[in-house]
């Protein structure tokens, strides 16, 4: 093709540039120009507000778990006992009695509380006790179940009377009765696992299924205690006369506070170591296979045997003290180990007890309680507990050998503590096993490190360990962590 030729070809393939063209091409780099300045002046706002007054709003009102913190947000203050408020259900007929109770684990220069009672008593400020008030009248409420008393109107009302003596900086109201024992550490463990902001409802069960069924698995049983947040106490506060004036032939205090509970909406938020403990008799079966949470509470202990023989109720719990001030965390878990060897089973349940049987029992046994309780309801047989029981052994080899506390200190040279278990010395059948016998021991010293982060790990028991001993007459028993690897397998 000719020079001339293709110069006339490229010129008629090239495409035309229109007036309208030009002018759209010039329009969207306007348009672009514009979003590019407008998105800068936007970022450049947005990064001066985060110190402005409208982001310190946002993080007041932010509602995220105290556990977590947000970018930019204040991490929740741990909660501490000052931020408690006990109200104490009280009878004026039995406060002479049961104040013992609340000596145990009341300090007053620590809490606030408050004993509400039905008639006025002696009180003498030296001994420590919480402030006691008398509850307001109740006689203007419908009260119409036969089989109940009308003192439980009374004592459904204590937290909201409590909440209007108008005391500063509280996070949670905790109901207990007058035969209540708190752990107050642990309790503490548990209200700081929830957002004292949000509506809280923290309790437990009774240990009789017919309990739980003629009141409610949903309700929290009064007397093992119960914490309820402020703002739910505030919300309960402006409508629980009117709830109650709805349910006069409900029976006690506890059903009248879940059926306000009901209608604020707030489920019962279930916490298993609180302890209402509906049986009698003797509680070792179910102490000794403590469930793998904080003991927080123990209530009816005028109803049941001493935790501790040959003591008194309160002697016994006083003892207890001892391994609490120790390593509260860890007051009554369990641990199971084998002394393989001889075989034997031994169940240690930390700062109370040690259990050594002959024969190898499984984890999953030894973890239910032995019934050495009865029920609530006279008649009732195991089946009617609200948990799995295992039989007291009729087989006179399997008889556990038992070993109580007898005293527990620190040593600061292994920085551990050491607890001593004395055996319990009863009459034991006689066996015809060809096997080690466990009466040739006298005492079993436990080895422990305290471990108060226990709880901020994911629930497990801690592992035991038998251990070479000089003295004849005693076995050593290492508690802890469990190792890498480590199994307790039969």
């Amino acid at each position: 093709m000719k020079d001339s030729e293709k110069l006339i070809w490229d010129q008629t393939r090239r495409p035309s540039h229109s007036p309208k063209l030009i002018i759209m091409i010039w329009l969207m780099l306007f348009v672009s120009l514009t979003y590019v300045v407008y998105t800068l002046k936007l970022l450049s706002t947005s990064k001066a507000c985060n110190h402005g007054p409208f982001s310190i709003h946002i993080n007041a009102n932010a509602t995220a778990s105290p556990n977590r913190t947000a970018i930019g947000e204040t991490r929740h203050q741990q909660t501490e006992l000052r931020h408690i408020v006990f109200g104490i259900a009280a009878s004026s007929k039995l406060w002479e009695q049961r104040k013992n109770y609340i000596k145990l684990w009341y300090k007053a220069k620590e809490m606030r509380g408050v004993v509400w009672l039905d008639d006025r008593v002696k009180t003498n400020e030296s001994e420590g006790l919480p402030p006691v008030k008398i509850s307001t009248d109740t006689s203007n409420f419908a009260y119409t179940n036969k089989q109940g008393h009308r003192s439980a109107i009374r004592i459904s009302r204590i937290v909201s009377e409590t909440l209007r003596l108008g005391l500063e900086d509280v996070r949670w109201f905790v109901m207990g009765d007058d035969d209540t024992v708190f752990i107050t550490d642990n309790l503490l463990r548990i209200l700081n696992k929830y957002d004292h902001d949000q509506f809280y409802y923290i309790g437990s069960l009774s240990e009789s299924h017919l309990q739980n069924i003629h009141f409610s698995y949903g309700m929290a049983y009064g007397g093992g205690g119960f914490a309820i947040s402020y703002p739910l106490a505030k919300a309960l506060e402006k409508m629980q006369d009117r709830c109650i004036q709805r349910y006069p032939g409900l029976y006690g205090s506890d059903d009248r506070m879940q059926a306000c509970m009901a209608e604020l909406g707030v489920p019962l938020t279930k916490e298993i170591g609180f302890h209402q403990y509906d049986v009698y008799g003797n509680l070792f079966g179910l102490l000794a296979a403590h469930p793998v949470t904080p003991l927080v509470s123990l209530h009816h202990l005028d109803v049941v045997e001493p935790i501790f023989p040959n003591v008194t109720r309160v002697e016994a719990l006083q003892r207890l003290s001892m391994p609490m001030k120790l390593d509260s965390a860890a007051l009554i878990q369990q641990s199971i180990c084998y002394d393989k060897k001889r075989s034997w089973t031994i169940s240690v349940s930390w700062g109370f007890s040690v259990q050594i049987f002959r024969g190898i029992f499984s984890p999953r046994e030894m973890e239910m309680p032995s019934r050495t309780f009865l029920n609530w309801y006279r008649r009732a047989d195991y089946t009617a507990y609200a948990f799995n029981t295992r039989p007291v052994t009729r087989n006179p080899c399997q008889k556990p050998f038992v070993f109580y506390l007898s005293k527990a200190k620190f040593n600061s040279t292994i920085r551990q503590t050491v607890s001593e278990y004395e055996r319990h010395r009863v009459p034991h059948p006689e066996c015809r096993w060809k096997m080690a016998d466990p009466s040739a021991l006298d005492k079993v010293e436990v080895y422990k490190k305290p471990d108060p982060r226990l709880w901020d790990r994911a629930p497990r028991r801690n592992c035991c360990r038998v251990m070479k001993s000089n003295n004849k007459g005693t076995m050593v028993i290492d508690v802890g962590i469990c190792r890498g690897g480590e199994v307790t397998e039969p």
